[in-house]
This record gives C-alpha cells, sequence and structure tokens, in this order.
C-alpha cells in the first residue's frame, strides 16, 4: 500500500521532534546544557507531545478508508 504524501511529512517531524527530545533529555542529563536549562527544558516540553501527536496524525492519514 503506497504512502499518502502528507503522512509521510508527519511521520518526518516525529521522527525530527523525537530526536530533538531525546538530545534535550541527554543535555540535561549531564551537565550543562548547551542552550541553557529553561530553553532546552522548553524544546523538550514542546517535543514530546509533538512527537506523539504527528506520529498519530500520521497514522490517521495513510489509514484505508
Amino acid at each position: 500500500m503506497p504512502m499518502h504524501p502528507l503522512a509521510g511529512v508527519f511521520l518526518a517531524l516525529a521522527c525530527v521532534l523525537g530526536i530533538a527530545a531525546t538530545g534535550s533529555v541527554f543535555e540535561l542529563a549531564y551537565g550543562e546544557p548547551d542552550l541553557g536549562v529553561g530553553l532546552t527544558r522548553l524544546i523538550l516540553g514542546l517535543s514530546l507531545p509533538g512527537t506523539v501527536v504527528s506520529l498519530l496524525v500520521a497514522i490517521r492519514f495513510n489509514k484505508p478508508s
């Protein structure tokens, strides 16, 4: 089954946000973050739910009707 193009965009967004969340966790866990604690926490706080939402949207777009 071919993938819907918009589902691919949301899947790529979920990947990028997941990488940002993982990097933020490691930055906060191991010393002083390069961007500062506040900004790194903000990135983590926005990227975690963004990952889940964009992944669910990608699944919804690609679901057969």
